[in-house]
């Protein structure tokens, strides 16, 4: 499968025979995620260390708050601080918005004092799914 990451494709490998089968979480923690999605850290450097094994994509904050989602990172395109208050309830220790797509400087603050990773990336939200996904990651639907 090519998956393109900026302008540059980016080749993922699939074992033969597995296409669509569903594998066990593999925990990955936010520094390998970082580096695999070419993010740009905005708020919890020292927090990389920190290790999801769930990702949850939403771009409506409604589903995202229909049930806790410990040890799970939001993707997401909406950048306004309402992302950033329902990652806190719901218990998602980090957030990466996609599309190159920034928070303002009052949710980054936010971020800052509730312990919430932001991370940005310029891939798209299909994109960024199934890198993470073909990474070990599993979807929390």
């Amino acid at each position: 499968m090519r998956c393109f990451r900026g302008t540059v494709p980016v080749q993922i490998r699939r074992e033969p025979g597995r296409q669509g089968e569903r594998r066990g979480a593999n925990p990955m923690t936010l520094a390998a995620i970082r580096d695999l999605l070419d993010c740009v850290v905005l708020a919890g450097e020292e927090r990389l260390d920190t290790e999801v094994d769930t990702a949850v994509a939403a771009d409506g904050m409604s589903i995202v708050l229909a049930t806790p989602h410990p040890r799970a990172l939001l993707i997401t395109g909406l950048t306004h601080i309402q992302s950033v208050r329902t990652a806190n309830v719901a218990d998602i220790s980090s957030i990466v918005y996609v599309r190159g797509n920034r928070p303002n400087a009052q949710a980054v603050e936010l971020a800052r004092s509730k312990g919430i990773v932001l991370l940005a990336t310029r891939l798209g939200m299909f994109d960024t799914c199934g890198i993470l996904r073909d990474s070990g990651i599993k979807g929390a639907g």
